[in-house]
């Protein structure tokens, strides 16, 4: 059986702390309060105004169904989407209330056409490219890169083309693993051969790490997530995309990911590739050695 199914599986434990209070008198009786359920509708509109200090986004939208008619609104969002929300920018999302009457915006999604096309192009040629090659989808060490079209941590386009002529170190990933050993690791991992290839002179490389979370890791997430661990973009981009091109991606690289709920059972690999977009070498889990990577690297 080939080597990437060695890899760990995430699991989330829960933790339920019952506490008590004894009294001597007999309690009044209580009733519970019923908290609001959230509330999700798909909306889709166009910026028309940003404030940063506030972190709201001014949005013209189309219909909520089943919520409100076509207008202007402003609605509150995370650091990483007021960051890449321009004026006059399409977006899709989740407007999320927390039924009380208060709405933010979730999952927003860059809703520009030319985009579109490119990435369902790119996800149709890859699901082509899955299908014909059938039992023998996973690539080898050896083999090429497949061609892809994916979103990155600033709302681009990137096409695999963008990285020919450099050497790329790749891994697969989601922003909100809990297991401290599996993606936190990885990112660590990834980080730390940055690092080391730098100080070794490698110029011509590039990091990329796919997530496989294509509901949750939109671009504004994924710039959150690099961020907040003070990550150097400059040459390690965080990718996400169409949820077909990703499962397409994890099959023809050999990670096994199923979503139960919130958390993620799946393996981890991280792969290195040549100017020639050839994989030289590839590494399952998380535990392997970052000072691995940077010595089969070209200087």
């Amino acid at each position: 059986m080939k080597s990437y199914v060695r890899g760990a599986f995430c699991a989330l434990g829960c933790l339920l702390a019952l506490a008590g209070c004894q009294r001597t008198e007999k309690p009044a009786a209580r009733t519970a309060a019923v908290q609001p359920e959230e509330q999700r509708y798909p909306l889709t509109g166009e910026i028309v105004g940003v404030d940063t200090e506030r972190h709201l986004l001014k949005v013209h939208h189309e219909d909520v169904p089943g919520l409100m008619p076509s207008m202007t609104m402003e609605f509150a969002a995370s650091p990483g989407d007021i960051s890449l929300a321009k004026t006059g920018q399409r977006i899709r999302a989740d407007l999320v209330g927390d039924g009380k009457g208060n709405f933010h915006l979730e999952r927003i999604w860059p809703d520009d056409r030319t985009a579109a096309a490119i990435m369902n192009a790119s996800a149709q040629a890859l699901r082509q490219d899955t299908l014909i090659r059938g039992r023998s989808a996973y690539r080898e060490v050896g083999e090429q890169l497949p061609e892809f079209a994916l979103y990155d941590q600033t709302g681009q386009v990137v096409q695999s083309r963008k990285f020919q002529g450099k050497q790329i170190m790749l891994n697969f990933i989601y922003t909100r693993c809990p297991v401290v050993t599996m993606c936190p690791a990885a990112t660590l991992n990834m980080m730390a051969a940055q690092r080391l290839a730098r100080e070794a002179g490698v110029k011509n490389i590039e990091f990329v790490s796919v997530s496989f979370d294509s509901i949750n890791d939109t671009p504004g997430v994924l710039k959150d997530y690099a961020d907040a661990r003070g990550i150097d973009t400059s040459n390690f981009s965080f990718l996400t995309g169409p949820e077909g091109a990703i499962k397409d991606l994890l099959t023809q690289f050999g990670v096994i990911a199923e979503f139960d709920g919130p958390i993620a059972k799946h393996t981890l690999a991280t792969l290195l590739i040549d100017e020639q977009g050839k994989i030289i070498h590839r590494a399952d889990a998380s535990g392997w050695d970052p000072k691995d990577f940077v010595a089969k690297m070209h200087r």
